[in-house]
């Protein structure tokens, strides 16, 4: 079953939609994820959207979001800020928790990419989440963008955009838009992924927040809830190393899962039936659901 909500974060009206177990009794309370999208996407039609389906199957509760100023929120488009997309997840926790289907002492965060830095930050920060899925992540946004920007040459384009921006901005008051391909570098045969009402272009403000955004300083502070960090072990757009060292600084219990063979969006069609079995046997150790669904 599936309801579209609305909550508010910030005086602005952000868009979600709850994925409820057809399986679930009368009264019973069950986990739940929050689910999060990746770098201006929406939870439609996306990887987001395939996660929640995942979980649902698997006999959890999912609320997957909309960040502000993305797919059918409110909000300035494209107008990323890493911290309000913190503030936005937080948010939508407080929201989801009175609700009759979820227990509110096990709600979850799973994100996929962008969502996954998010994911982590905010389960870093807030303690109140009680499990944490991160899906091709990263944790230090400096490094993440060398990794994407590996040459001389692809670096100094890169941070000559982010020069560029500045001073557009200093200059007139109004940012300096770019494909989002200029910032995060996705081959040709994988931009098919993306959800079709994912945005193309964005400021150069937003490219600079995840710069500056860190998941790493507080990885830690999630144990001793349990951490899943899921990664391609070849991933061409967000470096596998990311969610290495994320390991590294991680607490116990947290659990590496590197992958072969698989694209930066493991739950592709060719993809998802290995990734479904890795990611629910992982929940059924650390994050179990009394309603075990048919998925």
């Amino acid at each position: 079953m599936q309801e579209k909500l609305s909550f508010t974060s910030d005086g602005l009206k952000l868009s979600g939609v709850l994925h409820v177990p057809e399986g679930r009794r009368p009264g019973e309370r069950l986990p739940c994820f929050i689910v999060l999208h990746g770098f201006v996407g929406t939870k439609d039609e996306s990887h987001a959207e395939l996660q929640a389906r995942m979980l649902e199957e698997f006999g959890y509760c999912a609320f997957r979001i909309d960040f502000r100023g993305c797919g059918e929120s409110e909000g300035a488009r494209g107008q990323v800020r890493c911290f309000d997309q913190v503030v936005d997840t937080k948010n939508a926790l407080g929201f989801i928790v009175a609700r009759e289907e979820i227990d509110p002492s096990r709600i979850g965060v799973i994100g996929h990419s962008f969502g996954a830095a998010v994911a982590v930050y905010t389960a870093g920060i807030d303690e109140r989440f009680a499990c944490v899925i991160s899906s091709c992540g990263w944790g230090d946004g400096e490094r993440k963008f060398r990794g994407q920007h590996p040459t001389p040459e692809a670096w100094a384009k890169f941070t000559g955009i982010l020069e560029q921006g500045r001073k557009h901005k200093a200059a007139t008051g109004e940012s300096m838009w770019v494909s989002r391909f200029d910032v995060v570098p996705i081959p040709e045969n994988l931009r098919r992924n993306l959800s079709p009402k994912a945005l193309m272009e964005v400021p150069v403000e937003t490219a600079i927040s995840m710069y500056n955004f860190r998941a790493e300083d507080v990885v830690a502070n999630i144990a001793p809830r349990p951490l899943l960090l899921f990664h391609t072990a070849n991933d061409v757009i967000t470096p596998t190393e990311q969610s290495i060292r994320l390991y590294e600084k991680a607490g116990q219990p947290a659990e590496l899962m590197l992958i072969n063979g698989t694209s930066h969006f493991p739950l592709s069609e060719k993809d998802a039936p290995r990734t479904r079995v890795l990611i629910r046997s992982w929940l059924d150790r650390f994050f179990p659901t009394p309603l075990r669904g048919q998925g």
